[in-house]
């Protein structure tokens, strides 16, 4: 028979089959209940046991926001959730779009310094751009990383200590050290049993994955105990069967001497020893690698310690750490002599460059092997110009970016040559630590200099774009109904088109002309783009009559405080209010840094233009651990996205042939001398022989 199931807590036994709105079953205690409506009005009927389940799925319940673990602070009937989504200040999108800029160590750098040499102007966008770029490049870049060799004294002390700490403990080296002492005091039991209760930061995956192989490394010592105290047993057995049997020949054996005697014992223990220990494959018996050699192949025999390792060190078959004499020592090495060796052949039709091969596939010139350095230009060190350190870090980063290795590295140049080389650098400065940046150390007083190149590029080269320095990153946050307007108007119309489109520089530029000039403007409004560099993004500001930017026009006030008040601010706050509305997100930020009246005015306007951001913070353990954990508090901002535009149309700029005409790299070259014709030159004879003369002539 079929066995009745219990209805669930809160629930009678009718009412959970039942699904009828016209439901008639009489009431009745544990069995029943009454029909109800739903209080909001949704439609729905059901038995009344069942209203906490109905509030689960009622269209018009009020929750709150899927995203309020994030900061959104919105509530809403449920059936609102899928189109609060598109608006909610919590859904926030990071910009992700990447591009490529390189430095200019290989180029013309006159443009570069005549263009920082000029008032930086906020309509120059890819010179704005570029030195966002290098800034943070600058922070990027680790010197200790490219130059190991200036680093400061103690941190290299530092390093071969660890490395020699490492050499020391790299197999087994912790076992080895516990034997010499720990002066570390011990931990009480109750300090013990603290540590193990306190779970946070602790990875207790890990400690489960050790305890287990602890586990089995624990039973199989359980095993082999018992199987040394089985095989001493059945040894003593063996001895006691072995003297009652051959009483005879151990009594005369006894009489020739305790000598003789001796010797008769040791002999049998050999005989019973070798037949225990040549016996099985375990990690307990003695000559268990030397047979391992032998049996099986190299593959399962490296497969054996693998598994094996720890036992096989614990019962002393092989050594956990190598011997001190066994050490390698870079002061025990001999020189030998390097000789090149072709492991294949040069094919036929292999063709070598002149440039680098000489005339190798033709007579071979004498040569010799020669190591030259620095010394060999009869220069002292001190006199030698120093390096500027920007290029050559620059360079280096680059040369290992492209190229995979640095500078002073093995390259091969074709099939046939290898490039050995060391590049040392002189520079002027003291050494630095490990952690400075390039931007750490240069000098603030000195003039800015632009050493990235103006245009970029979004196709990868030999390179992973993701680990890359030289790949840059917009990272600017926006809200979700923000993102597709945002990556419209400033990455696809603006960015892709600063070269030579949306943004034109002098046809002379590679002369060293910082000329530029922007062709276009939002369709319908009297304004232009900048880059801001507070917000580090592209922005549309307004052309201002000049009338209102004159400083004698403006007129105050003066509020009951004795302080000046402009005609803005002395307008109503409700006027304020829908004055703002209008405003861009962009707008919206700058306004609120005017004043504190201003301030509060855009705050109003937080819940419904702006957005939230969960702010997260480094937390570091006593042991040494550390996590990130978002701040219980949230930050409200307004994003940098300026007003939509949908169309753009031409700026009345003058062409760019009247700035030929006053340009001063536009050197204009006037020939005076006349200049024969080509047909001027030839005799009345030659012109005769031609096809056409010939027909004439007939």
């Amino acid at each position: 028979q079929h066995r009745a199931q219990k209805a669930p807590p809160g629930q009678h036994r009718h009412c959970e089959r039942c699904f009828s709105r016209h439901c008639r079953a009489p009431i009745e205690i544990s069995v029943s209940c009454m029909v109800i409506s739903c209080r909001l009005h949704c439609g729905a009927t059901f038995h009344m046991c069942k209203e906490e389940e109905h509030k689960l799925l009622c269209p018009l319940e009020q929750v709150s926001c899927l995203n309020s673990a994030y900061g959104c602070p919105f509530s809403m009937a449920r059936f609102k959730l899928g189109k609060h989504l598109q608006v909610c200040p919590a859904s926030v999108v990071c910009c992700s779009m990447e591009w490529n800029r390189w430095p200019n160590v290989d180029s013309d750098t006159t443009l570069h310094k005549n263009i920082m040499k000029e008032t930086l102007n906020e309509e120059c966008l890819d010179t704005a751009l570029a030195l966002r770029d290098q800034k943070i490049l600058f922070r990027t870049l680790k010197i200790a990383e490219l130059f190991p060799e200036w680093r400061k004294k103690d941190e290299l002390e530092e390093l071969m200590d660890q490395a020699m700490g490492g050499e020391a403990g790299a197999v087994g080296g912790a076992a080895c050290g516990s034997q010499e002492g720990n002066d570390q005091p011990e931990l009480s039991q109750r300090e013990r049993e603290d540590l193990a209760k306190d779970k946070e930061g602790m990875d207790l995956g890990s400690y489960k994955t050790w305890e287990n192989i602890f586990s089995k490394e624990l039973l199989a010592c359980q095993v082999t105990g018992s199987a040394t105290s089985t095989g001493q047993k059945t040894e003593e057995a063996s001895k006691k069967t072995a003297s009652a049997s051959h009483a005879a020949s151990s009594t005369e054996k006894a009489k020739e001497g305790p000598g003789g005697a001796e010797e008769g014992k040791g002999q049998k223990s050999e005989q019973v020893t070798p037949s225990r220990e040549l016996n099985g494959l375990a990690p307990w018996q003695e000559g268990v690698l030397e047979r391992l050699k032998k049996e099986v192949g190299v593959a399962d025999y490296n497969m054996y310690l693998v598994h094996h390792g720890g036992m096989l060190i614990r019962f002393g078959q092989m050594a956990a750490c190598t011997p001190r004499e066994k050490d390698f020592v870079y002061g025990n090495l001999e020189a030998q002599e390097v000789k090149t060796v072709y492991t294949f052949k040069v094919p036929v039709s292999y063709c070598g460059k002149r440039a680098r091969l000489g005339d190798a596939l033709g007579h071979k010139m004498p040569t010799s092997d020669k190591s030259v350095d620095t010394s060999e230009l009869g220069i002292n060190i001190e006199d030698l110009p120093k390096t500027n350190i920007v290029e050559a870090t620059l360079l280096c980063a680059l040369e290992k970016e492209l190229k995979g290795h640095e500078i002073s590295e093995a390259r091969g140049i074709d099939g046939l040559f290898v490039d050995f080389a060391t590049q040392t650098y002189s520079f002027p400065l003291e050494p630095f630590s490990s952690s400075a940046a390039l931007a750490d150390v240069l000098d603030e007083n000195s003039p800015p200099e632009l050493h990235m190149e103006l245009y970029t590029e979004c196709v990868t080269r030999r390179h992973n774009k993701s680990s890359s320095a030289f790949t840059f990153t917009c990272s600017h946050f926006f809200r979700r109904d923000e993102f597709p307007f945002h990556f419209k108007n400033v990455h696809a119309d603006i960015q892709s088109c600063l070269d030579g489109w949306f943004q034109h520089r002098c046809p002379l530029a590679y002369l060293g002309c910082p000329f530029v000039q922007n062709h276009f403007r939002p369709e319908g409004l009297k304004a232009k783009v900048i880059y801001s560099k507070p917000l580090k993004t592209f922005a549309i500001k307004p052309e201002v009559d000049a009338v209102l930017v004159e400083p004698g026009k403006c007129n105050y006030t003066v509020d009951s405080r004795g302080r000046n008040k402009d005609l803005l601010s002395s307008l109503p706050v409700e006027v304020l209010k829908y004055i703002a509305g209008f405003l861009d997100s962009f707008s919206l930020s700058q306004l609120s840094q005017v004043s504190v009246l201003m301030r509060d005015i855009c705050a109003t306007l937080l819940q419904e233009r702006g957005m939230v951001l969960l702010v997260w913070e480094k937390k570091r353990y006593s042991h040494g651990g550390t996590s990130w954990r978002a701040r219980k508090k949230a930050i409200w901002q307004f994003s940098s996205l300026f007003s939509r535009v949908h169309n753009w149309q031409r700026s009345d700029v003058p062409s760019m042939s009247e700035h030929l005409r006053n340009c001063p790299f536009y050197q204009a070259e006037h020939r005076t001398d006349p200049v024969l014709l080509t047909g001027m030159s030839e005799s009345r004879e030659q012109t005769r022989k031609t096809l056409v003369s010939t027909f004439k002539h007939r």
